[in-house]
């Protein structure tokens, strides 16, 4: 499998960056008022791209062997993915409020960025590892 490994990783990369950006501009569409963002096609098509994105990841972390609780920049990733799939699941279906939707949508993008800088550090500290260094 190691001779697909740069393919794997470039599906991993853009399913990142689709998933991250749908998120981004479900949450703009649903706080400006727009249905869209919450009918079925949309939110399927955010759970496809999801399931790419883990599939790929699950792929990489076999060819590299590198495993979370094992490589600590990796348990990081997954813990923080917990967090953000919570956060994104308050913005979008449990807030009672509009203000409490929007922060919760708001600390998942925060959290989608650092793991975003985890990943390109290789490192628990992300980007800021990147500046101290």
């Amino acid at each position: 499998m190691i001779e697909f490994y740069s393919e794997i990783r470039l599906v991993h990369v853009w399913a990142v960056l689709a998933s991250g950006g749908l998120f981004l501009l479900r949450g703009l569409a649903l706080f400006a008022g727009t249905r869209w963002a919450m009918v079925a096609p949309v939110r399927y098509l955010s759970y496809t791209i999801d399931t790419v994105l883990l599939t790929a990841a699950l792929m990489l972390m076999t060819i590299v062997q590198q495993y979370p609780f094992f490589h600590g920049w990796l348990t990081v990733k997954v813990l923080l993915l917990v967090v953000y799939i919570l956060l994104g699941y308050f913005a979008f279906w449990r807030a009672r409020t509009r203000m409490i939707r929007i922060g919760a949508w708001a600390a998942a993008l925060l959290v989608y960025a650092f793991i975003f800088s985890i990943a390109r550090a290789h490192h628990p500290l992300g980007v800021f590892y990147t500046l101290a260094g």
